[in-house]
């Protein structure tokens, strides 16, 4: 399907999760275009995360809709979508 989606010019929306180096904590967004997103955050050019110093993508999702992606990141940040995170990245996180 996703092969399909760039072949056809679909737009693709990312939800992911950051690791932070220095806190150890999660950090949850959305974006249409991952690279990009991840270059504004290493050069510290994203609010929330400039003071947490160095991050690691540890986790992504690509949906075909912006409320689809949009609603993954909102459940992400919920006590469900954490211990979901913590489930689906437990040999990660050990």
């Amino acid at each position: 399907m996703i092969e399909e989606a760039k072949k056809k010019k679909y737009p693709m929306y990312y939800t992911y999760v950051l690791l932070s180096l220095r806190d150890n904590k999660f950090y949850v967004g959305y974006t249409s275009d991952i690279r990009k997103r991840l270059k504004m955050h290493k050069n510290g050019l994203v609010v929330s995360t400039k003071s947490r110093g160095e991050f690691k993508l540890i986790y992504c999702e690509i949906c075909l809709n912006k409320y689809d992606a949009l609603d993954r990141e909102r459940y992400f940040k919920t006590g469900f979508g954490r211990r979901f995170l913590n489930n689906r990245l437990k040999n990660f996180l050990k």
